[in-house]
């Protein structure tokens, strides 16, 4: 069964996305990264994927505060991503309780970092995200080109200790392209390491395709819009059981 990544993206201390609720239902979707967290996890979630959008543009860790905030008010793991190119980045983050950080730029520009990561905190607290465009992988979010392939890419990080990509691929307007099936096979097969599909499912019949990748690797999938949107028929019922809720239940830890 493949592992859903609910995705919260936190920009200037609120959601980017808001889930679409019923009518009278409003008060249940916070813009509050943390509330969203509680609200996923009130829905089933077993792991959640945050993204620190102002980090990814700056550079460094912004949103600290909201994540450890965050971390706190859930009792399953958290994965998180942006802005993490230091070494003291990613330990500050990994200090706050976060399972596991997600590092992209930093593996391109000195993987050596991500070597020396690895051996510190060992090979399930980091996983690289690796993000292709035109069949290169791209770092910045596609600002910055390479001529390295995905799997070249992908083998040497295998080589220095990764066991987890996240991969995904990128159309030249820089949005997500539909499902990278083949290339997540690919990947899987000829690298042996676990991959988690970092975009491209948007319907049931993607999710249903990319279970046929499990036995290859492809063990999971971040999922932000689609089930923002109520993609899924389950989420009907979810949002009308949510109209009468007065508290999201036993994980609420505000």
């Amino acid at each position: 069964m493949l592992l859903i990544f609910p995705s919260i993206e936190i920009s200037k201390q609120y959601c980017l996305e808001v889930v679409q609720g019923v009518p009278g239902s409003e008060r249940i979707y916070s813009i509050d990264p943390v509330k969203m967290a509680i609200l996923w996890r009130g829905e089933n979630a077993k792991t959640l994927h945050v993204v620190d959008r102002d980090g990814l543009e700056e550079g460094k860790v912004v949103n600290k505060d909201i994540i450890r905030k965050l971390v706190q008010a859930v009792d399953i793991p958290v994965q998180v991503g942006g802005g993490l190119r230091s070494h003291e980045e990613i330990k500050s983050v990994l200090d706050l309780g976060v399972y596991r950080v997600i590092v992209g730029t930093a593996a391109i520009e000195n993987p050596g970092l991500i070597e020396n990561l690895i051996k510190e905190f060992g090979t399930r607290k980091i996983a690289v995200n690796v993000e292709v465009c035109d069949g290169k992988v791209v770092a910045q979010r596609g600002r910055q080109l390479t001529d390295v392939t995905p799997l070249e890419h992908a083998i040497e990080m295998k080589r220095i200790g990764v066991s987890r990509i996240v991969y995904a691929e990128l159309l030249n307007d820089g949005s997500y392209a539909p499902l990278p099936y083949d290339s997540l096979k690919e990947l899987a097969r000829k690298t042996s390491v676990r991959i988690t599909a970092g975009s491209g499912v948007t319907s049931y019949k993607d999710l249903i395709r990319l279970q046929e990748l499990e036995k290859f690797g492809v063990d999971s999938v971040i999922m932000g819009k689609p089930l923002y949107e109520n993609t899924f028929p389950c989420q009907a019922l979810w949002r009308l059981n949510e109209v009468e809720l007065t508290d999201l239940g036993p994980t609420r830890r505000m």
